[in-house]
């Protein structure tokens, strides 16, 4: 490492590197990654040297699923509550989703309204999602070279009207335009005849809303999708991935090369069904959190590659669209500072390391976004940071959550995996819950 330069040096009996966790040293420069070198590594005279001790360095998580809301529905959320929950959480890059914000992201003037907005407001990095409707094919190059990521679409009916759904038509015309000028289609993949076929219910029983929206409604949208990216050649992700029937499928498409990846995340990783209490619509999800056995599974499909991520859907509400009736309330879980705990609670009584936390949260979603800079402790990254003590438990209190509206599934709940401090290129913006100013530049595709 170059001496003069090294500013700041990071020393931890356990940082988690891509070659595995080990005893380390990270020297960082100009808010980059400089050097990982031994444990007893010199440290440059003019650096600062930060000992954590037998905590876990880990890299910023980057959660590719949120939904922020900015602006437009900032009753609901909103940029600083958001980045300061998902800073509290060890997150340190997030993409925004292109809906349920007013205007929707789908055209280059909406994106900048967003960018406006959240600018002054990010206590993280910030990236964009784009968004495919029915009436915008005309928008989606603009918006690809403005800087979004990729685009999200529905093929079932979203929830907001403003951001329609897209049939099988509409589907292929989108696929087929973003795929040629080899842009990723990220997709709410539910089938709109098998949701209109199932059962509908009101009232606050929970297997009432789970028979509303069917194993079958994914499995038939993702079957589709599979069919259309393989005629047209075309980069496709499933979100959200509830349906562990529809694995085979992923998996037997990735092995003919189709180029298709997939998320899960941790309300259907953590939480099941038999569980959900009626009337507790802070569970409310679409597609929904299924049975303990599909959650078994889930967690076989993410051992086995077939699921690549985790991410949140962090799809947060005022606490009066949480009604008592499952049909009606706003489907949608706040889990932007409890996934990491969450999914490390769960995992470590599966038989997993962090080392494979850090792929599913960090290093995966990282590589779909093609944020190069993200997801890893390694030379000429980022460096962006979580500093976790892993066998430390707390409980989870809604009022000690940064969302803006504390409505979570979560409360209640024993964790295990306490943040001790968040860094964003070489500066603390947590220390034990308190943060600083915020510091989030806003991302661009290829910047």
């Amino acid at each position: 490492m170059d001496d003069v330069q090294v500013d700041l040096v990071l020393r931890s009996t356990r940082v988690v590197t891509p070659e595995g966790t080990r005893a380390a040293t990270v020297a960082v420069a100009g808010g980059r990654i400089a050097a990982v070198g031994p444990y007893d590594a010199d440290v440059p005279a003019r650096a600062r040297l930060e000992d954590f001790g037998d905590d876990v360095l880990l890299p910023g998580l980057v959660d590719t699923h949120v939904h922020v809301n900015d602006p437009g529905r900032t009753e609901w959320e909103g940029f600083w509550t958001a980045t300061r929950a998902a800073a509290a959480g060890g997150i340190t890059t997030l993409l925004d989703m292109p809906l349920n914000s007013l205007p929707p992201t789908t055209t280059v003037d909406h994106l900048a309204t967003k960018q406006d907005v959240a600018r002054s407001k990010a206590h993280i990095d910030v990236g964009f999602w784009g968004g495919a409707i029915p009436s915008n094919v005309k928008d989606l190059r603009p918006l690809y070279d403005a800087g979004v990521f990729g685009f999200k679409c529905f093929l079932s009916p979203s929830g907001v009207e403003e951001f329609p759904e897209l049939d099988q038509e509409q589907l292929a015309r989108s696929m087929a335009e973003i795929s040629g000028f080899g842009g990723l289609l990220i997709v709410h993949a539910e089938d709109p005849r098998h949701l209109a076929s199932a059962p509908q219910q009101s009232g606050p029983k929970y297997a009432d809303f789970l028979a509303s929206r069917p194993r079958d409604a994914e499995n038939t949208a993702i079957e589709s999708l599979i069919s259309h990216a393989k005629r047209l050649g075309a980069r496709v992700h499933v979100l959200h991935l509830s349906s562990s029937d529809a694995l085979p499928l992923i998996a037997a498409a990735k092995r003919e090369g189709v180029s298709i990846s997939v998320e899960s995340c941790p309300h259907f990783l953590t939480l099941t069904a038999e569980e959900v209490p009626d009337g507790a619509t802070e569970f409310k999800c679409c597609p929904p959190i299924r049975e303990a056995a599909n959650q078994d599974a889930l967690w076989q499909g993410l051992a086995d590659g077939t699921i690549d991520c985790i991410v949140s859907d962090h799809s947060p509400c005022t606490t009066d669209l949480k009604t008592p009736d499952f049909a009606s309330a706003w489907g949608g879980i706040s889990s932007l500072q409890l996934g990491l705990p969450a999914i490390w609670t769960e995992a470590r009584t599966r038989g997993h390391t962090l080392d494979d936390v850090v792929r599913w949260m960090a290093t995966a979603p990282a590589e779909l976004a093609g944020l190069s800079r993200k997801g890893a402790i390694e030379v000429g990254r980022d460096a962006d940071f979580a500093v976790l003590a892993p066998h430390e438990t707390f409980t989870v209190d809604p009022a000690e959550l940064h969302h803006r509206n504390q409505v979570t599934a979560y409360a209640g709940r024993t964790l295990h995996g306490v943040v001790r401090s968040t860094w964003l290129r070489g500066e603390r913006i947590v220390e034990n819950g308190n943060l600083a100013a915020p510091t989030g530049r806003l991302l661009e595709r290829n910047n």
